[in-house]
């Protein structure tokens, strides 16, 4: 029997890229709050991940040979960006809203390091299972 490594990680893989992914652009956007018309930007992380996990509706399509590109392909690499719709546009053209990019900032992390645990977990769980444990 053939073990695959992928599989044995799941989805976290692809969601962790993403959550890295999504933290550095809510970054950027804290950094560039005072910026004269500077769009706030973001990812939809469930789209993304949906992707990621062969969900889309590009599933659905049928390859007639093997050289054929796996539709959807590497989905959580070419993420998306979206500009973030404000609450209130500010005078200069910046969509930032300082108060929301912080608690996505915030939120995002601590679902980054969840997703930390659950891979940290399935690793042990491997290594335990070869040494027989």
């Amino acid at each position: 029997m053939r073990f695959n490594l992928d599989k044995a990680m799941g989805i976290h893989e692809s969601a962790l890229y993403v959550r890295a992914k999504r933290g550095s652009i809510l970054a950027s956007n804290l950094a560039n709050s005072d910026t004269p018309n500077y769009k706030a930007r973001d990812i939809d992380f469930k789209s993304v991940l949906k992707n990621a996990a062969g969900v889309s509706s590009a599933s659905n399509l049928k390859t007639t040979s093997t050289k054929h590109i796996i539709p959807g392909g590497n989905s959580a690499a070419s993420a998306d960006l979206l500009y973030r719709h404000p609450h209130q546009a500010a005078i200069d053209g910046n969509t930032v809203d300082a108060q929301i990019e912080k608690t996505k900032f915030a939120e995002n992390a601590m679902h980054y390091q969840t997703t930390l645990s659950f891979l940290t977990g399935k690793i042990k769980n491997l290594t335990s299972a070869i040494k027989g444990e």
